[in-house]
């Protein structure tokens, strides 16, 4: 049993989720709501729920980053000082500091000590997520790639790290058995770490080397950023495929199970991932994932799929061409993805965090 009560910070809910704001989510359904205080802007129905403002959420922009910072600092801090038999549970790398709270944070990567670009919260990811680290006690990773970033980067103790399998919406992510359209998938942000520049001259060279292929599409789903969009679209201009590329800036659920199961290959060639999710999620559909060599990605897929490197134009090329002749692999995946899927579950994930949490 839990001596602590745990106080969820769930101040990075979103109405249109996805990464970080899914894992909150999804993990906030899952902790035993007897153990559990969701601090949250809205609620999945879960008991013991306190609200906070609505405009902590990354729904409303860059400058809910600071306001949900100030937030963290003095109202959960005050929050946490007055619970002082509580134990805080972050699913992303924000707490008090400078308070002597207890804190159990998970981390999903360090991607911004990796491969820094300008950014106004540079800042952030440079001095304050690392003193969240070092003050928590217990960091949560989500892979083994994450872990071992943790540790060297930071030079946290491999005492103080446990890694943690996350899950996937079992209710929603499933195999349809759809006949697969003529297109390629990406699910991700328009930020550079995505490599969406070379995904897209990949694809013109795929297309340009093979005539047969002529109608294939490329469906990029993922929100607008005004920082690197206009360049991708401009760029898919300059190589004349902007009629071949569909740009969908969010869609619900019922339509990634619908695009998930339906398109040829799920490309992710990121330069670097802390877990992949999207990967999980389409395995979860029995669809075959070309993705990039770096990070936990290979760990994810478990040999399972067609790995590239993301820097190599010609490898993002040929793993594309692969996942359209391969159709034994295809077919191999649609029975195997989802249970290699099955390993990843919320409900276990949560007993895991309660377990460690009860160990503190």
């Amino acid at each position: 049993m839990i001596k602590q009560r745990i106080i969820y910070n769930g101040s990075y809910f979103s109405r249109k989720p996805n990464g970080i704001s899914v894992v909150s989510r999804e993990l906030a359904k899952s902790i035993n709501p007897n153990l559990m205080t969701l601090l949250a802007p809205f609620s999945d129905n879960q008991s013991n729920f306190h609200k906070i403002p609505e405009n902590l959420s990354p729904d409303y922009g860059l400058y809910s980053h600071a306001r949900r910072l100030f937030w963290n600092q003095f109202h959960l801090g005050n929050y946490l000082k007055k619970a002082s038999d509580s134990i805080l549970f972050s699913p992303l790398p924000e707490a008090p500091i400078f308070r002597g709270v207890k804190s159990v944070v998970l981390v999903h990567d360090l991607l911004p000590l990796r491969i820094p670009y300008l950014t106004p919260l540079l800042p952030y990811h440079i001095c304050y997520v690392p003193i969240v680290l070092k003050n928590a006690s217990k960091i949560l990773c989500n892979s083994s790639a994450t872990a071992k970033e943790v540790h060297d980067k930071l030079n946290i103790s491999h005492k103080k790290i446990e890694i943690i399998k996350l899950g996937f919406n079992r209710g929603t992510l499933r195999p349809l058995n759809r006949v697969k359209e003529n297109f390629f998938l990406i699910i991700a942000r328009h930020t550079p770490h995505k490599n969406i520049p070379r995904i897209l001259k990949a694809f013109y060279n795929l297309k340009r080397f093979n005539k047969s292929i002529k109608d294939l599409r490329l469906k990029i789903v993922g929100q607008y950023d005004k920082r690197y969009t206009p360049s991708y679209k401009k760029l898919c201009s300059s190589l004349e495929i902007d009629n071949y590329c569909d740009w969908i800036y969010w869609v619900s659920e019922n339509e990634k199970l619908e695009l998930l199961n339906s398109c040829q290959a799920l490309i992710i060639a990121s330069l670097w991932e802390g877990f992949g999710l999207p990967a999980l999620e389409a395995m979860a559909c029995g669809t075959l994932v070309v993705a990039s060599n770096r990070g936990a990605l290979p760990e994810v897929l478990d040999c399972n799929g067609i790995l590239i490197d993301p820097e190599n134009i010609s490898s993002i090329e040929s793993g594309m061409k692969r996942a359209l002749d391969n159709k034994l692999l295809s077919e191999k995946l649609r029975k195997t993805g989802p249970l290699i899927a099955k390993k990843f579950c919320w409900n276990n994930t949560a007993k895991q965090i309660e377990e460690i949490i009860s160990g503190i």
